[in-house]
């Protein structure tokens, strides 16, 4: 895409994925529950356990991918010290495509977010207080570099031109390229209950969202765009990864800064967004076994498990494999959330019976068995078309109209579930005794 078309897709996506974030967000603030708590209204008080694993393993795989961030980072910065360290011999299979020396790295960074997480999420208070400032300073002097460096400035990095030849060619990608924008915060969409339990008021939480995702992205996602373009000049192939980038200035010195700072900056992310929700998942699978340290540790060994480097080494599996196909998993959970807490309860939650399991949220042995099915629902229309994307369907074997709709995943998954779940709870709701619903619905509190 040339720069704008990129601009307005981010900033659709995020303007998009807004309104669920402060939808969910309202159950959190009212009721002051985290997302495995309200998952159980709609879920049941075991069946909440899907949705949560759902979005735990997709953090394990953003736990991942920042560790193979942050330890990619140190790679850059000890191998301008240390030469030997981008010559060692080859441990792995090649078809890992992982060197030994950025593995040595992503293993002692992963051991550090480990350290951390042992040690407790308080200990990262002040690493997130460094990155508050940090990041936006480090994103104004890559944008200000790549003023400077291109002859004419801004002028001929936003001419660059995008690829597509005819408007069939931009639609194709942009459909997929919003749903993966979405996607990109698909998972904060459903837990972010987790966070918007601490604000103070429902105004707080909306307006801090509001303000805080469509501007904020969409200003990163302008440097971002502009220092990529730059690099299209200046060394005459794309480079989108900023570790990347930074790694090629000839200061080490300057290299070296650069990296430690991205380091801590990645930890602190990292912790407080990918590690301290799937370790909550994690343990409500079992409160008795798992404590937060060992939800850590899982989600620590899962994101390894995951192949990260492999992830994110191309931007189009990026979107379309990783932040495409896990929307189409998160998408459906959405639609039955939304869908229960305000069509079907109208906003009013039991908080006894969200922690009891013979309360309103029992039903069937601690399963909502018509959530369980509109989930599956949702997902289904969308595997063939994820199936073709990792070449295991030929585009021939189906009609091509079903594997398009894998570039609405999210979309697609968000309101076929919730339309099936309002029909099945609708139906079960007429077919049941009166007393019955009254109790499950939560509308009138009355034995």
């Amino acid at each position: 895409m040339n720069w704008w078309q990129a601009i307005g897709t981010i900033f659709l996506g995020n303007t998009i994925v807004l309104v669920p974030m402060i939808l969910n967000g309202r159950a959190g603030a009212k009721y002051g529950i985290p997302f495995p708590v309200f998952a159980r209204a709609s879920f049941g008080v075991k069946g909440a356990n899907i949705p949560a694993l759902l979005r735990a393993v997709v953090a394990c795989g953003w736990f991942g991918i920042q560790t193979w961030i942050g330890g990619f980072a140190l790679y850059q910065m000890l191998r301008l010290w240390v030469p030997s360290l981008a010559t060692l011999p080859a441990l792995f299979p090649a078809s890992w495509g992982l060197a030994t020396g950025p593995a040595i790295c992503f293993l002692a960074f992963w051991l550090l977010n480990m350290y951390v997480v042992w040690r407790g999420v308080d200990s990262i208070r002040k690493l997130l207080v460094f990155k508050a400032f940090f990041l936006p300073l480090a994103a104004l002097a890559l944008l200000y570099w790549a003023i400077v460096s291109v002859s004419g400035g801004l002028g001929p990095i936003l001419t660059q031109p995008s690829t597509f030849h005819s408007n069939a060619a931009f639609w194709n990608f942009f459909v997929p390229g919003l749903t993966g924008m979405v996607g990109f915060w698909a998972t904060l969409s459903l837990n972010i209950p987790d966070f918007t339990r601490y604000a103070v008021s429902q105004r707080a939480q909306i307006k801090g969202q509001a303000i805080g995702l469509p501007s904020s992205m969409t200003l990163f996602a302008f440097i971002g765009v502009v220092v990529t373009s730059a690099t299209t000049i200046i060394y005459g192939t794309t480079i989108w990864d900023p570790v990347v980038l930074a790694g090629k200035f000839n200061s080490r010195i300057i290299v070296s800064i650069a990296m430690i700072a991205v380091t801590i900056s990645t930890l602190a992310t990292n912790i407080a967004a990918n590690i301290v929700s799937p370790a909550n998942d994690f343990a409500n699978l079992s409160p008795r076994r798992i404590n937060f340290r060992k939800g850590g540790l899982i989600t620590g060994i899962i994101g390894i498990l995951i192949f990260p480097w492999k992830l994110i080494a191309d931007p189009g599996g990026y979107i379309f494999t990783w932040l495409v196909g896990y929307s189409s998993l998160l998408g459906p959970v959405g639609g039955i959330l939304i869908t229960d807490y305000y069509f079907i309860r109208r906003q009013q939650l039991d908080v006894s019976g969200l922690y009891s399991t013979t309360g309103s949220y029992r039903y069937t042995k601690g399963y909502n068995r018509f959530a369980i099915v509109a989930l599956l629902i949702g997902i289904l229309p969308n595997i063939p078309g994820f199936l073709a994307t990792l070449h295991m369907l030929s585009p021939g074997d189906l009609p091509g109209w079903i594997l398009q709709l894998y570039n609405y995943a999210w979309f697609v998954g968000f309101f076929v579930s919730g339309a099936c779940y309002y029909g099945l709870m609708y139906i079960r709701r007429m077919a049941g005794p009166a007393s019955q619903i009254k109790k499950e619905v939560n509308y009138v509190a009355v034995d």
